[in-house]
């Protein structure tokens, strides 16, 4: 499968919204948490896949600001998965020389899971190979909504100019400064919605949605998307007899 992927045409960037766990565990008559555990292979398949194929970021959706709404019990176990998650897989990130880093209010979540993110970021930060960024405790209007207030105080103390304000500046106060707007999103289990995520970065974004429900997505799903992208045409407004111009 990989074979008929083009190296140079390699998205920078890939972002995923990982969903379905929930209906992947009630087709097989288990709690909503079964579903969640399961999807971590997924996340260590597409995480090694996008690593081999020289991919430079991946961010995953992980857990958005409304999904606190969610039963206490499912947020607490996804908590508690999240941390487990790391303890384990801290030493293999390393071993793929993989940067760990988020996005999103973290400071928000349960001490347990802000300290031990805090530590994943300070193992991997010199290494070098795929940027692995988890969404926590995230969403597009949060960051939008976090960024307009820091203009504004920053404006109101002189420190930067109405005329300055332009959509170079917004992105430089948005939590995603020094990560490129991806260029795929892929959303899995059918439902076609971007459900809040990275709303200002995903202006020109290739979206890629699928049936298959996350647990269930492995690396040819992931091959199959980066296919997708690389035959579609990206003009960034101009026409294809623009962009055909030698």
């Amino acid at each position: 499968m990989t074979q008929q992927i083009n190296p140079d045409k390699l998205p920078k960037h890939i972002a995923i919204i990982m969903d379905g766990n929930g209906r992947w565990a009630k087709g097989k008559g288990a709690a909503r948490l079964f579903g969640h555990r399961h999807a971590i292979q997924s996340v260590k398949d597409v995480t090694e896949a996008c690593g081999e194929l020289g991919v430079k970021y991946l961010t995953l959706y992980t857990f958005s600001t409304e999904n606190w709404g969610r039963p206490k019990l499912e947020v607490d176990g996804l908590m508690n998965l999240l941390v487990s998650t790391l303890n384990d897989q801290l030493d293999s990130l390393m071993s793929r020389d993989v940067k760990l880093d988020f996005i999103g209010d973290i400071g928000c979540l349960p001490d347990k899971v802000h300290r031990k993110l805090l530590k994943g970021k300070e193992k991997t930060k010199n290494n070098k190979g795929l940027n692995l960024i988890l969404a926590l405790n995230y969403s597009g209007r949060w960051d939008i909504n976090q960024a307009v207030k820091e203009i504004a105080s920053d404006t109101r103390e002189g420190k930067i100019d109405v005329e300055d304000i332009n959509n170079d500046l917004i992105s430089s106060y948005l939590s995603t400064k020094n990560i490129p707007d991806p260029e795929l999103l892929i959303r899995t289990s059918g439902e076609m919605r971007i459900s809040n995520f990275l709303l200002w970065e995903m202006a020109y974004t290739e979206l890629y949605f699928t049936e298959v429900l996350w647990p269930d997505f492995g690396k040819d799903c992931l091959y199959n998307a980066i296919n997708s992208y690389q035959q579609r045409e990206r003009r960034f407004g101009k026409t294809s007899e623009q962009l055909n111009i030698s």
